[in-house]
């Protein structure tokens, strides 16, 4: 259908007044625009029957129907299909995002769940889960060692290698319950050095992959199931373990698992309302903004979680305990998107729906077990 065009405001002048050679050829009652008919033959008017004798006091508004092919419309023009196209991408986008959005939240919600039964439980349930976290997350990291961006400009291992420095990896958490110490890594280089033709970027790769994917969360099974002291100061009911249960192991890890999480999601709410200076170029989206709110979360989590189980005692070595957890998560966080950025690709995996990988998902605890271990020995545990 044409569309309706408002065309101009005036006077109108009856017919009776008009002098000029059309006077004889128009109706008595009927308006006359003058240069409109000549342009757009086919205009039709649409208004009330004007009243002539008020025509100097009264303007009437001429709205005008013209055809496609006067306005020179043949159909939608390029420049509105692209417009359209902009908006259905933008409305498949939110609904995208909406629907990720969803998934990191339920699918958060139960490893959060899950992970906290495993904490709680100890012991071997705890070093196995660890492990299978450890046996997936060696393999993400060989597969992007692997990966064409990384293996451009070096000799990556190869493939059964990688599948077992993954196996040494997941041994190595049930090696130190066993045994307490981390002793399969200084056996590892010479797997590399028996290749026929070994390359010092092999090695390197192959080295860093055992002590990021295996060594460092070691500590955790150190810190969890190492540290049997009890928490003094306060007594614990039988209905959660009694007070053998709850061991300074126990309570840091909870603390320090908790500090991780508030520092990822206070980081990411104050960088989405706040963030403008970017924090480093190898990961664009996080911002100095951001990073201030995750450590300001994190040290108010701390500082309540250590009030509520009577761990650490003095409010100066529980708030550099949550420095030290946000550290150590930014830095593991850090280390893995550069991983990823010279990889090339923006999720270690896909194994979490909404989440990526095994090792996005524990990137910001790698480094953290490391710390907060050396920090409760220090303390005098």
């Amino acid at each position: 259908m044409a569309p309706f065009v408002e065309v101009c405001r005036y006077k109108p002048v009856p017919s009776s007044l008009c002098t000029c050679p059309c006077r004889s050829s128009t109706p008595r009652n009927s308006l006359i625009l003058p240069k409109l008919s000549v342009k757009y033959s086919n205009l039709r008017l649409l208004c009330s029957k004007p009243s002539f004798r008020s025509v100097n006091r009264r303007v009437i508004t001429a709205v005008a129907r013209v055809e496609s092919e006067q306005l020179g419309d043949d159909g939608p023009s390029k420049e509105g299909e692209e417009r359209d196209k902009e908006d259905s991408s933008l409305d498949q986008q939110k609904v995208k995002s909406r629907s990720q959005f969803k998934k990191r939240v339920v699918f958060g919600l139960g490893i959060g769940l899950s992970v906290g039964g495993v904490v709680l439980a100890g012991g071997w349930v705890f070093t196995l889960a660890l492990a299978a976290a450890v046996l997936l997350s060696a393999r993400e990291y060989f597969e992007l060692v692997r990966s064409k961006g990384i293996a451009r400009g070096m000799t990556p291992p190869p493939r059964y290698l990688s599948r077992v420095c993954s196996v040494i990896c997941a041994l190595m958490p049930i090696l130190t319950l066993y045994r307490g110490d981390i002793s399969c890594v200084c056996g590892c280089d010479g797997v590399v050095v028996t290749e026929r033709n070994p390359r010092f970027s092999q090695l390197s790769s192959t080295m860093f992959g055992l002590f990021y994917c295996g060594y460092l969360p070691c500590f955790w099974v150190k810190l969890r199931c190492g540290l049997t002291a009890p928490v003094l100061g306060r007594s614990w009911p039988v209905l959660l373990g009694g007070q053998g249960h709850w061991t300074v192991g126990l309570v840091a890890i909870l603390v320090s698992f908790c500090g991780i999480i508030a520092s990822d999601t206070f980081a990411f709410l104050g960088g989405k309302a706040f963030g403008k200076t970017p924090l480093i170029s190898i990961s664009p989206k996080k911002t100095w903004e951001g990073a201030v709110a995750g450590l300001v979360g994190c040290i108010t989590v701390t500082v309540l979680l250590s009030k509520s189980l009577s761990w650490p005692q003095p409010i100066v070595s529980t708030i550099a305990f949550g420095v030290l957890n946000f550290l150590g998560s930014v830095f593991g966080d850090l280390i893995e998107s550069m991983i990823k950025r010279d990889a090339g690709v923006k999720d270690s995996g896909s194994l979490i729906p909404g989440h990526g990988g095994i090792l996005d998902r524990v990137d910001s605890y790698v480094f953290t077990g490391a710390l907060a271990y050396s920090f409760v020995r220090l303390h005098g545990v």
